[in-house]
């Protein structure tokens, strides 16, 4: 991972849709067939990661299929040669050692290649009607910090012993060990006060939502200032694309995108009200209104080829290195932004 480069990546589509449901140019898939394809076309294209997230149902709701992440994750590793894989985990889903021997495998079969994402769950009916229960907001993050410690050691070839409120481990090693690299890398999410401070201290990068470039200059510079110890903790952005010739036909796309919007109103509704509000996103959602997920085109990714590569400039001097991008209709424009965008980012980051 070069400081000097900005990394691209893209969402694999295992939601079927990043956006409007009702894209007359976008059919809601969400198949293995579709996401095979997109990520080995995205390698192609010069992508240099792919983000998987993690559902076992889908927020949209009943009905909607869903394509499971770790699965799929194996499978592309080895049908990829280069782009990296980062599979999210809700870690009440796995035991940690599980998870572990799991992370461990797809590194061997990417030849190095994989990452770790942990979300800690937002979404209340994937865990209470699994019997699992949904905890408060904090305590999950307590969960998901003794979690990781036991995959990250884990990973890491350590034997591990560890006693805390949710786990107890007795010498637990795992082989093989990792042949490529020390371990898989770790991405954190989260902009409250816990995930901030979880990913300071086990994060290699933290993700951040989509939103205004001042936001992220915050965020970043409260994260980077948190004790820590080990190499500095890096940065990623999720944002929505909308590069066009000209400002004015991005604007109007972007336009035509909230039209589309308005028709998934009542699905939306449905997940907002199964969604834990004490997660700041849901807060930084209602305070930048958006397209797309994850803060989407709060990040401003949307204008002209040269204002997007512009924007995409800003933020990687603020120190953002990973942009995992959403677009729509997914595939075309994510042709789009590899044609036009990349080497435009490429050229001002060579002139400066």
């Amino acid at each position: 991972m070069s400081a000097n480069q900005p990394r691209f990546g893209v969402w694999a589509l295992v939601c079927g849709s990043w956006a409007a449901l009702q894209h007359p140019d976008d059919p809601f898939d969400a198949s293995w067939a579709r996401n095979k394809a997109q990520i080995l076309e995205a390698e192609d294209l010069g992508y240099d990661t792919t983000l998987i997230a993690q559902h076992t149902l889908n927020p949209l709701g009943d009905g909607y299929d869903e394509l499971e992440a770790w699965t799929a994750a194996a499978a592309l590793a080895g049908l990829t040669k280069r782009i990296e894989i980062i599979a999210a985990i809700k870690p009440y889903l796995f035991h940690p050692v599980v998870l572990a021997k799991m992370a461990l495998q797809i590194e061997e079969i990417s030849g190095g290649r994989f990452g770790i994402n942990l979300v800690n769950a937002w979404f209340k009916p994937e865990l209470e009607k699994a019997g699992i229960g949904f905890a408060e907001h904090d305590d999950r993050y307590g969960y998901g910090r003794e979690w990781i410690t036991i995959v990250r050691d884990l990973v890491s070839g350590r034997r591990v012993d560890f006693q805390g409120r949710h786990f107890q481990i007795d010498g637990y090693e795992l082989w093989p060990k990792d042949r490529h690299r020390e371990r898989p890398r770790i991405y954190i999410g989260g902009e409250s006060d816990p995930a901030r401070a979880l990913a300071a201290d086990k994060a290699d990068v933290w993700f951040i939502n989509g939103q205004p470039l001042e936001d992220v200059r915050s965020l970043i510079a409260d994260v980077a200032a948190r004790p820590r110890q080990g190499p500095p903790v890096r940065f990623g952005l999720s944002a929505f694309v909308i590069a066009r010739e000209t400002d004015a036909q991005a604007q109007a796309d972007l336009a035509y995108a909230w039209t589309l919007a308005e028709q998934d109103k009542p699905v939306l509704a449905s997940l907002y009200g199964n969604a834990d509000h004490k997660a700041v996103m849901f807060q930084t959602f209602a305070k930048n209104p958006h397209i797309g997920t994850n803060g989407g085109t709060a990040a401003g990714l949307v204008g002209s080829y040269d204002t997007v590569a512009a924007r995409i400039r800003e933020f990687h001097a603020l120190g953002i290195e990973t942009f995992m991008l959403q677009f729509q209709p997914f595939e075309s424009e994510m042709r789009r932004f590899a044609h036009h965008v990349i080497p435009r980012v490429r050229r001002l980051q060579a002139a400066a």
